[in-house]
């Protein structure tokens, strides 16, 4: 039986040819490149002009151009892509961009024709004078509170309800689901009058229980869709997982709490951000049923208080007066403030979104 034996310097010249082996094999690698390459080059020169320009723009380069292909985007497709949002975008950012700038002018700015969009200074005194006319940090608190208790009640109460539609088969619930869909689709000024009557002799005219007591109910502002939302987002949970949830022993309640809320974030912070932004910017029934047109309470929010603030200085401005041009700039100060909350809350929550988004793995069957 033979035995290798182990020479240093046999194995130092192995390590050594392949090495070199290695470097040659790229060198080869390199030269059969370059020469497929010149050969292409001589080919092309020996086209002519029509010939060339038929193997240049033919039509499968010409398709993966602009419609690109399973790795890589077209240049058309990118075109219309971004030319859409970039329109998109400028309808929406348009209103936003005029109404800052124009906040920002003082009088001189707005009288002269040269000043467009960036002004001469930063004039932020019409935010002060703003503030001042509609009595801000007192209205921003009340109107959070408007906005933001009946938001709550119709988070809780339309999460209760649309699970119960989505998880539970009862007598009457197609019926009951046809009732909820009509009454989102009844216009609100049908039940306008009755409900002022309702709540005259309830008492409750020009409180903000006007707004909480309906919402407790489940018929808060646009509480259907809402509903709607959850028992759409409830039906995605799979049925396994509350079956098993079931046999470890959790009951109706805590299959809800543990399992359906903490999956259903997206759809609460969805309804959250809506419903506060509806509540918010709802002038007229606030000044009908909150304020109470025979009673004048105190309860009041930054958009009522921009619309009288408006129609104050209109009032005032004459025609050819440079009040005229100087209460646009106040105006816009105003209108920049009574936004300013909603911007910033949907700045905030749309970060919890997309990461409550991505966290949600689990899908319906």
């Amino acid at each position: 039986m033979e035995t290798e034996t182990t020479d240093p310097g046999k194995k130092q010249n192995k390590i050594i040819a392949s090495i070199q082996g290695s470097r040659n094999l790229k060198k080869i690698r390199k030269q059969a490149a370059r020469n497929l390459k010149e050969s292409r080059r001589k080919e092309y020169e020996g086209l002519d002009f029509k010939q060339r320009m038929k193997k240049r723009f033919s039509r499968e380069k010409v398709h993966r151009f602009f419609f690109g292909s399973k790795e890589k985007q077209g240049f058309g497709k990118m075109l219309v892509t971004y030319g859409l949002l970039i329109c998109i975008g400028f309808v929406y950012l348009y209103p936003l961009l005029y109404m800052i700038s124009t906040s920002m002018m003082n009088r001189d700015d707005l009288l002269d024709t040269s000043v467009k969009w960036i002004p001469s200074t930063m004039y932020m005194q019409n935010y002060v004078d703003a503030a001042k006319s509609m009595n801000f940090w007192s209205s921003l608190g009340k109107g959070v509170l408007i906005a933001g208790l009946p938001t709550l009640c119709n988070i809780v109460i339309c999460m209760i309800v649309g699970y119960g539609f989505a998880r539970y088969n009862f007598k009457g619930k197609k019926l009951m689901m046809g009732i909820l869909i009509f009454s989102y689709i009844l216009p609100s000024q049908v039940t306008m009058i009755p409900t002022y009557v309702l709540y005259n002799n309830m008492g409750i005219l020009g409180t903000i229980w006007t707004f909480v007591l309906p919402a407790l109910f489940g018929n808060g502002l646009n509480a259907p869709i809402f509903i709607l939302i959850f028992y759409q987002f409830f039906r995605q949970i799979p049925q396994v997982l509350m079956e098993a949830a079931a046999i470890d022993g959790a009951g109706h309640f805590k299959r809800f709490y543990k399992i359906a809320v903490p999956s259903a974030i997206p759809a609460i912070i969805t309804v959250l951000l809506f419903s506060f932004v509806w509540y918010w910017n709802e002038s007229y029934l606030t000044e009908l049923y909150v304020q109470g047109l025979t009673t004048q309470s105190s309860w009041t929010n930054l958009v009522v208080q921009l619309k009288n603030f408006d129609t104050s200085f209109t009032s005032r401005a004459t025609v050819g007066d440079t009040a005229t041009a100087l209460s646009e700039s106040v105006r816009m100060a105003a209108t920049t403030l009574s936004v300013l909350p909603l911007l910033l809350i949907y700045f905030v929550l749309q970060r919890y979104f997309v990461e409550s988004i991505d966290r949600s793995g689990i899908t319906g069957e």
